[in-house]
């Protein structure tokens, strides 16, 4: 289980790490530490950056997930990109305190909202990470954009090939792909495949986003972890438990399930 541990992130909202950071730092669990707007606009910076100088003490890593809620980054109307644009960066202010090696963020792109505005909506969202590129340049961290709704993986394809950036990259979440896309995991590795950086990893039945321990619904992680062996990339992985004894049975799950060796072995 140690083995898993070290090289795992686990999700964390913010506003829980003082409740649970004796534990993290017995178990020396990684983070992905979750900022909502709520953590965002009532933030005591001093108290944050103690807590950051703590568990970088430790020698943990972290991950950070920025807000999403009612968030638009590719927005029609020029004023709510705005609005969504401040409320991020106030997520890569906090760069220089938790160092992550990544910022996982939505692109937010529904094909049940924005409809037949495709291109519209691309040149947008290219417009609103170029903003926040070089901040992540300079921070030493990679923007990694998460799957949620799309059906299939063409639309964020067009945007990562726009952005053509080393600070930015794919992140994969199972969970959602099991619930929202309509097209088959294989055609999402072939078009995305090589610009994976990042994996939140949990399951469900296809219905709901769950978010249950990895192995115990649908999701074919077999079939994940043996086509990231064949692409060879190296992702920094995020287990997305919202509960500690979902935490503890999705590592184990994975354990058991050798899925980490694979990538150890594609190196």
């Amino acid at each position: 289980m140690n083995n898993v541990v070290k090289r795992v992130h686990a999700h964390m909202p913010y506003h829980l790490i003082p409740g649970y950071l004796p534990m993290i730092l017995e178990k020396k669990i990684n983070l992905e530490i979750y900022f909502n707007h709520y953590a965002l606009q009532s933030l005591d910076k001093d108290q944050c950056a103690e807590t950051a100088r703590v568990i970088m003490d430790a020698g943990l890593k972290v991950t950070i997930h920025s807000p999403f809620m009612d968030l638009r980054q590719g927005a029609l109307d020029d004023t709510i990109r705005k609005t969504s644009l401040d409320r991020i960066r106030m997520v890569f202010d906090l760069i220089p305190y938790f160092q992550p090696l990544k910022i996982v963020c939505h692109p937010s792109f529904d094909d049940r909202y924005y409809v037949s505005c495709d291109d519209l909506w691309l040149e947008n969202s290219v417009n609103f990470w170029r903003q926040l590129i070089p901040a992540a340049g300079d921070g030493g961290t990679i923007i990694a954009l998460e799957n949620v709704y799309e059906k299939e993986p063409r639309i964020l394809r067009r945007l990562l090939e726009a952005l053509d950036s080393e600070q930015v990259c794919f992140c994969f979440d199972t969970g959602h792909f099991n619930v929202f896309s309509r097209a088959p995991l294989k055609t999402w590795m072939e078009e995305l495949g090589l610009y994976i950086g990042h994996l939140h990893l949990h399951d469900n039945f296809g219905k709901f986003d769950e978010h249950l321990p990895v192995g115990t619904a649908t999701f074919p992680f077999d079939q994940l972890f043996t086509a990231l062996e064949a692409l060879k990339v190296k992702p920094t992985i995020t287990m997305e438990a919202h509960s500690q004894e979902h935490l503890w049975q999705a590592m184990a799950n994975l354990q058991k399930m050798s899925l980490l060796d694979r990538l150890a072995a594609s190196a």
